[in-house]
């Protein structure tokens, strides 16, 4: 039995929906522990593209048990019709295989609200979030004021705070952002649907996911985000609300930390970045261009265009050293194919001193400037290889330096979109640690 982590290592979109669908085969339960539909996993399955938000990506696999944990924020609405749009494309989604954490807090219309006409007012100083309700949510959750799924269970209750809360913050949107306010008796009528159906999903995660070790069955706890967006570790402000590193295990789904086994980081081959917030390796030419048009980077939540950079390991040393990672999932290598050089971040150079280390000065990080070693770049089609011996003696070059480098082995190379164009070479459910 092992219980693994897969998270993101950079500032998200790191390819975490592909290697979670990929591991998944190997565990009995995938369980979401943070974040919220800000997130966006995309898989690619017998050439069908599918993209999730809130649904842990092991639903598409049969007989597995999704569980979204009480550190997860749920838009109701937005659940609801990721559940129906699977259903529609025939993926089986029942309280069978998908449970909802009854201690999960409700993303409500005016947490959406607040977090578009707070950016509004921003202007040019505005985050970048995606306007989801995420950070508004968190915060009524850390004000005790929050409401919680468990609470669309009990309709007088819900009804009262629903009312104090909506006071309040539509006294916030019409008097200080100037904006509409809303209209209670809707959000009422919308939230009995909510409560019809998703009722039969609401669980108590933590006693399963207890229930699941006790069997001695394969865990795979999923992340969203990326750990530099982390509200404690991140580049605050530009950071997301909730902990995407390892230890956030423990607070979002309930399981001990002596009960982990393994964690494993998604790095992608190079670095992007959605919204605002420092950048060293970020590139503006042509290089940028290709990244960004061969990678599809665009949002998979907000489809903006992601700021695209040479990969950035001093990013990665401190992701590595904050989630005691076991080993690194490659992905996107494929990407950088047809690039005559490509450049790695070894350092930065911080008013003439180099330095290894991310400043926690947001002001000194923005003036960090990259060092960079440069390597081969390679010509050849990666997307069919099986094994390290069938990629290009560039590409293990480029490999075997980022694990010198981070100090932590690779285990799992993607070399295309598609769940079958990965190469294994460590299966963390097989190579975990032993407690």
């Amino acid at each position: 039995m092992s219980n693994v982590v897969i998270l993101g290592t950079q500032w998200g979109d790191e390819g975490k929906g592909k290697i979670i669908d990929l591991l998944t085969e190997y565990a009995s339960t995938v369980v979401r522990f943070q974040g919220g539909n800000n997130a966006g996993h995309t898989l690619v399955v017998g050439g069908e593209k599918f993209i999730l938000h809130l649904i842990p990506s092991g639903i598409l696999h049969p007989g597995k048990k999704c569980l979204i944990g009480n550190g997860v924020v749920v838009d109701p609405a937005v659940l609801i019709s990721e559940i129906k749009r699977l259903r529609a494309r025939g993926v089986k989604v029942t309280p069978k295989n998908l449970a909802l954490s009854e201690r999960a807090h409700l993303i409500m219309p005016y947490h959406n609200a607040l977090d578009l006409a707070r950016e509004a007012r921003k202007g040019k100083k505005k985050i970048g979030t995606t306007g989801r309700g995420i950070g508004p949510c968190y915060e009524d959750k850390a004000a005790r004021v929050g409401l919680r799924v468990v609470d669309l269970l009990n309709r007088k209750h819900f009804l009262a705070n629903l009312r104090t809360n909506l006071e309040e913050k539509n006294f916030i949107l019409e008097k200080f952002y100037k904006a509409e306010p809303l209209n209670r008796a809707k959000i009422t009528r919308d939230s009995a649907k909510w409560t019809r159906f998703l009722a039969p999903f609401v669980a108590n995660i933590t006693e399963r996911i207890d229930q699941t070790v006790r069997k001695n069955e394969n865990i795979l706890f999923e992340g969203a985000q990326g750990t530099h967006l982390d509200l404690d570790h991140g580049t605050y402000p530009f950071v997301t609300s909730s902990n995407p590193v390892a230890g956030s295990v423990s607070a979002g789904a309930g399981l001990g930390p002596k009960r982990i086994d393994s964690v494993v980081g998604l790095v992608k081959a190079y670095t992007t970045r959605v919204g605002d917030g420092p950048f060293p390796t970020e590139l503006m030419d042509k290089i940028g261009k290709h990244l960004r048009d061969h990678g599809q980077e665009y949002g998979s939540t907000t489809g903006r265009p992601r700021r695209c950079g040479w990969l950035d390991t001093v990013v990665l040393r401190e992701s590595a050293r904050l989630n005691s990672l076991d080993m690194v999932a490659l992905t996107k290598l494929d990407i950088l194919t047809g690039l005559d050089k490509i450049k790695i971040c070894v350092a930065y150079k911080l008013d003439g001193k180099k330095i290894k280390y991310i400043p926690a000065d947001l002001n000194a990080f923005e003036r960090c400037e990259p060092v960079y070693e440069t390597l081969p770049g390679w010509t050849e089609d990666i997307s069919g290889a099986k094994k390290m011996s069938g990629l290009p003696r560039a590409v293990q070059k480029y490999i075997h330096r980022l694990t010198d480098l981070i100090e932590v082995p690779v285990g799992i190379v993607s070399v295309g979109a598609d769940r079958e164009q990965t190469i294994m070479l460590k299966n963390p459910f097989k190579t975990s640690r032993k407690r």
